[in-house]
């Protein structure tokens, strides 16, 4: 079971840079602000956009895993490529949990795949990126051998739909008539530009639930149908975050988890201004989790009105950081820069590779050196951690460790839905709507209008009215 340690975010620890630990007494107003959140998140789990809460277990959890590894069955030994076409939620998630769940060198080892495809996440239009990932398939096992995932609610979104449309042209040149069989689409199930083409053209399709966000996806066929296809155990995924479900459930707010971990950083960026958010994993793998948390985090919570429609231009400022390579470039800034910072630290107790943990050898007969010969790397890589810890404790910086026993598919479906309750809660705390995203929604209008799309000409004509040419070039 993952661990959460906050002693450092506590006054105790960093003086008045943190949280006075009387605020976290059982009988004080905090505990029972909680105790009532936690009531509301009770009542509402389930409906509207809280759908999500349902992804690992029950009904949904049974249709969406026996439609996922139907389409694997379908799919398996066919394909030496699957290539993720998202953006997003649709492709955050997918990185993460290949990124901590398979070794390093998956694509580049067949033995390692042990028969499952290559996979690559294309996650944006950048031409040279996606042209290069469409080349290196045509010359490793060619386009017949290449699954495409498309991920796309609606088909609507301009950069999914543009790389479909690329895909779906070469895919008819290559193969024929077959070539729907290299196609596996999720997307809403009954309605929307994709449905319409995806049963137009009887490609295999696997739904994006209703009342599931992109962000809160992972765990729906969104993330499972790329993890499943890549041998990533998804039933051990969902148990996961199934067992997380009850320790984030409980009233008492020195219990749960989620609600800790919302107060915390709720409090000491209004309280304290610890306004900008950072998570450090000390592991490679758990990395790119940390850009899944990103867009969690801030798409989430980052809104100009509350719910009773003051501007209240809510929200923090997730940043990702890598331990130990980040104590290199960004601790000096995290310690002696602004305390407007609170740290997130990921600590795995037992690291599993394929040849286990790394001794560090005997011999070499250099003094300076001389303390780490015998030891293991992850006794090195700890020690860094914990030295960091205490030098963000001398600095009274606040932070907090989530402490991993190892990092395996239970675990990160445990971390996954641990982050999204923390996100619902916080929701509540700042009384906004942690579910919408209309500041995104001008930008998708923009490029709607500036690429010619009927019926948007207004939006070209006021980016073109905004973004007038000026004399404040530099050009030489």
């Amino acid at each position: 079971m993952l661990s959460l340690d906050y002693a450092n975010c506590l006054s105790d620890r960093v003086g008045n840079h943190g949280l006075d630990p009387a605020e976290l007494d059982p009988a004080g107003d905090a505990a029972a602000s909680i105790a009532v959140l936690t009531r509301k998140l009770a009542r509402t789990r389930g409906t509207g956009w809280e759908r999500w809460r349902e992804l690992a277990q029950g009904p949904m959890r049974r249709e969406h895993v026996e439609g996922v590894l139907s389409a694997v069955d379908r799919c398996r030994g066919k394909f030496e490529n699957l290539v993720v076409l998202g953006i997003g939620g649709s492709a955050l998630g997918n990185i993460a949990l290949q990124s901590a769940l398979n070794p390093y060198t998956y694509n580049l080892d067949a033995t390692v795949r042990n028969g499952s495809p290559r996979l690559f996440v294309v996650d944006n239009v950048d031409p040279a990126y996606f042209g290069s990932v469409l080349r290196f398939c045509e010359q490793n096992g060619g386009l017949k051998k290449t699954l495409f995932n498309v991920v796309s609610k609606s088909g609507e979104t301009a950069e999914t739909a543009a790389q479909f449309m690329v895909i779906r042209d070469l895919l008819k040149k290559h193969i024929g008539a077959d070539y729907k069989a290299n196609i596996v689409a999720v997307t809403d199930p009954k309605a929307g530009t994709m449905r319409k083409i995806c049963d137009a053209e009887g490609f295999t399709t696997l739904p994006v639930p209703e009342g599931v966000g992109g962000r809160f996806s992972v765990l729906s066929p969104v993330g499972l149908f790329s993890a499943a296809m890549c041998g990533i155990d998804i039933n051990a995924l969902l148990d996961g975050a199934a067992s997380m479900d009850g320790p984030c459930s409980r009233e008492d707010l020195s219990r749960n988890p989620a609600a800790m971990i919302a107060f915390l950083l709720c409090e000491l960026g209004s309280s304290k201004g610890k306004t900008n958010h950072v998570m450090m994993p000390y592991a490679n793998g758990l990395y790119l989790l940390a850009d899944w948390f990103r867009q969690l985090w801030a798409e989430s919570l980052g809104k100009q009105v509350d719910l009773s429609g003051e501007t209240v231009y809510a929200g923090f400022t997730p940043i990702k950081a890598l331990g130990t390579t980040d104590q290199h470039s960004q601790v000096q800034l995290y310690r002696e820069g602004p305390n407007d910072k609170v740290f997130c630290l990921l600590e795995v107790e037992t690291f599993d590779g394929a040849g286990g943990d790394v001794k560090i050898p005997t011999g070499l007969g250099v003094d300076a050196i001389a303390y780490l010969e015998g030891k293991s790397m992850t006794a090195l890589l700890n020690a860094e951690k914990r030295a960091t810890e205490y030098a963000f404790v001398e600095s009274q910086r606040p932070n907090f460790t989530i402490k991993w026993p190892r990092i395996d598919a239970f675990h990160v479906g445990q971390f996954v839905y641990l982050w999204e309750v923390v996100t619902s809660y916080a929701g509540l705390m700042l009384n906004i709507d942690a579910y919408n995203q209309p500041a995104v929604e001008t930008g998708k209008v923009a490029t709607f209008g500036l690429m010619g799309r009927a019926g948007y000409e207004k939006h070209k004509f006021a980016v073109e009215r905004a973004l007038s040419p000026t004399a404040r070039v530099i050009r030489d």
